[in-house]
């Protein structure tokens, strides 16, 4: 039985194990899901297993990850959503999630991110979040905007060599 820190209506928030390859691969071995996060669309097993082992050093390291979620009501694996350091020095956090194909369209994504701002800026004290996105991803687009988030600027993303639009949360709970 798989331990939530943290929960939605229909999801739990977990941390990722070196126990949890065969969930990794699942994901991040989906090349639909891996399409606008590599530059080559696809990721090979050594990449997922590098992948798996970034998360775990980061939860270690900064208390933050794209952390697995599971459906509480079935405990089926959904993807992940979290966080990652980006300008740590400044308080800021990369917002980020990627869902397993047979889970997208369901609201999972919106309802992982709410839960992860909140947690950030709860929990973390996090002062602002960031967030881009692969220029072909409109779905990843729409649903910054939808949760909050201001384009700022396009940043360079090693992963895909691309130019990804990017994008500032700033925290509103203190305006009422």
């Amino acid at each position: 039985m798989r331990q939530y820190f943290l929960q939605t209506a229909r999801l739990g928030f977990s941390q990722w194990t070196e126990e949890d390859g065969e969930l990794a691969v699942s994901l991040w071995g989906d090349p639909e899901v891996t399409t606008y996060i590599s530059a080559t669309g696809a990721f090979t097993e050594l990449q997922v297993q590098e992948r798996l082992s970034k998360e775990i050093r980061q939860e270690q390291q900064y208390n933050v990850q794209y952390w697995p979620l599971f459906e509480l009501e079935s405990g089926e694996f959904v993807g992940c959503c979290g966080l990652q350091p980006y300008q740590l020095d400044k308080g800021i956090y990369e917002l980020g999630f990627h869902l397993k194909r047979t889970k997208w369209g369901k609201g999972y994504a919106s309802e992982a991110a709410e839960a992860t701002i909140a947690h950030a800026f709860a929990k973390l004290k996090a002062n602002q979040l960031f967030a881009g996105h692969n220029p072909e991803n409109q779905g990843s687009k729409k649903l910054l905007q939808k949760l909050g988030f201001t384009y700022t600027h396009d940043e360079y993303y090693p992963a895909t060599g691309l130019q990804h639009p990017s994008y500032l949360y700033h925290n509103h709970t203190s305006q009422g």
